[in-house]
């Protein structure tokens, strides 16, 4: 049972290693089911039956001098059927302890003259001659498993205490009102949140931390379940989510806010990315032809109803990477700065119904619609609306459709018709700009966006796009006046 190849003990408050003390031996645990409980149980591990001894090893240290043999070549090898007894937290018995008579003398209020040995007065003159010694030690109990107990009783009443305190910071004590809701969570109204919330409390309930994901992959994950501790109620981890997004808290003020560790919130703010991400990509976005013209405000029926859907691109400010090459392709020249760059499709009802990954800033408007997907969606008799930086004609009509965007300046002034359809672009365009404004005001885009969170800013930033689905209707402005634009 013992290795040689590079281990570490995984005993908790072992730092042992095979690097570090070669002169060790590290044994895995037994195959039999039994044994292997007895081992886990003997350690003491925070994951208690659930712990994962496979490849787990613990060093020759912890185990006693009559557990362990000496093979004739020299290995050092440990007994059939031993078990590690020998912890940190297992204390040595006591050396001295007061006698019964010491103690028995102390309840009953005389004096005892010396612990070692003397004489004590009596009422009459007589002298006795005391001798004191040890008492058995019967009566004396090793620190072992109730110490163990006990100890994890004291720790699971911190975290209780703790909790209470913590219930003080929830989400009721933030959220009172309908405008504190629209400004901690985005979400318009408690009635909305609420009903968010109970849609997706069944699968988050069952919900595994990222760290607990990716250690033990999918398969193992789908056998041990969900992750047994929390440090936070269910509702509140997605209350400290909405406050990093919707607010841009960074993670130490959210740490002191919940009483929680900076690693806690970073693990708690990635789980929750990756697990709204999957939900909400669940939901059919796009919609139909029939969708889309059904709920087409009037001003779309009347001057371009074949519009499927508005296209614009809006850049997200990033930390300026090192090496060159990533630094080309993320640099910006529209914000002179490296930035990430994403396509969003808007319905003329205002609803968002195409959103796509985040590409390096300097790619093209015409490459980020042919890699987004986007043209596998549109249908023949189609019409795009655009600004004119989207060259995307030639593509359009690969697939039927039509793009719509304004006139190009030339040498000689716009005629009327021209100057007509460039009014009523602009001004029938503009839902698209004022859903980019609600995607940007989850305040987490308003810094710079550091590299370590490349891996989740991605899932951050379409679960912002479809949340703005849950902000209301966009309607266009009733007061503009559209131009009669019969070119378009």
């Amino acid at each position: 049972m013992a290795s040689r190849s590079k281990a570490w003990c995984c005993v908790p408050q072992c730092t042992n290693s095979k690097q570090k003390q070669p002169y060790l031996t590290f044994h895995k645990f037994p195959r039999d089911d039994d044994r292997r409980r007895a081992w886990i149980w003997a350690i003491k591990r925070e994951e208690g039956p659930q712990f994962n001894a496979d490849g787990a090893q613990v060093c020759s240290i912890h185990f006693s001098s009559g557990d362990m043999l000496t093979t004739a070549g020299g290995l050092t090898k440990i007994k059939q059927g031993a078990t590690p007894s020998v912890f940190p937290w297992v204390t040595a018995r006591p050396s001295a302890r007061r006698s019964v008579y010491e103690r028995s003398t102390e309840r009953l209020g005389f004096d005892v003259c010396s612990s070692e040995g003397g004489s004590c007065g009596r009422d009459d003159g007589a002298v006795v001659g005391v001798s004191v010694g040890l008492d058995h030690d019967y009566l004396q109990q090793t620190p072992g498993a109730l110490d163990v107990a006990l100890a994890r009783i004291e720790e699971l009443e911190a975290q209780v205490r703790r909790l209470t305190l913590v219930q003080e910071l929830q989400l009721s004590r933030y959220c009172v009102s309908d405008g504190d809701f629209r400004f901690y969570t985005r979400f318009p109204s408690e009635s909305i949140f609420r009903k968010f919330w109970q849609a997706i409390e069944p699968s988050a309930s069952v919900l595994v931390y990222w760290s607990k994901a990716q250690r033990m992959g999918l398969e193992a994950m789908a056998e041990t379940g969900p992750s047994p501790q929390r440090k936070l109620p269910l509702i509140d981890e997605f209350f400290l989510y909405c406050l990093h997004t919707a607010v841009g808290l960074k993670e130490k003020v959210l740490a002191d806010m919940f009483g929680v560790s900076i690693s806690t919130v970073s693990r708690t703010v990635i789980t929750w990315a990756n697990y709204l991400f999957q939900i909400l990509g669940q939901m059919p976005l796009w919609l139909t032809r029939g969708e889309v013209r059904r709920r087409q405000p009037q001003k779309f029926r009347e001057f371009c109803p074949d519009v499927r859907v508005i296209l614009d691109c809006t850049e997200l400010r990033c930390e300026t990477p090192s090496a060159l090459t990533l630094h080309s392709s993320t640099y910006s020249t529209y914000k002179s700065h490296t930035t990430f760059k994403g396509l969003i499709g808007v319905s003329p009802s205002g609803t968002v119904t195409f959103v796509s990954k985040l590409y390096s800033g300097g790619i093209s408007d015409k490459e980020i619609t042919r890699k987004s997907g986007i043209l596998g969606l549109l249908e023949n008799g189609d019409a795009v609306m655009a600004d004119k930086g989207f060259l995307i004609e030639n593509m359009l009509s690969t697939v039927g459709a039509k793009l719509i965007i304004p006139p190009f300046k030339h040498k000689a002034q716009f005629s009327r018709q021209e100057t007509e359809q460039t009014q009523a672009i602009a001004r029938l365009r503009v839902l698209v700009e004022r859903v980019i404004r609600r995607v940007k005001e989850f305040h987490i885009f308003d810094t710079v966006i550091p590299l370590t969170v490349a891996g989740s800013i991605n899932q951050i930033w379409t679960n912002c796009c479809v949340l703005v689905n849950f902000q209301g209707p966009m309607e266009l402005d009733h007061a503009a006046e559209v131009a009669t634009p019969s070119v378009l």
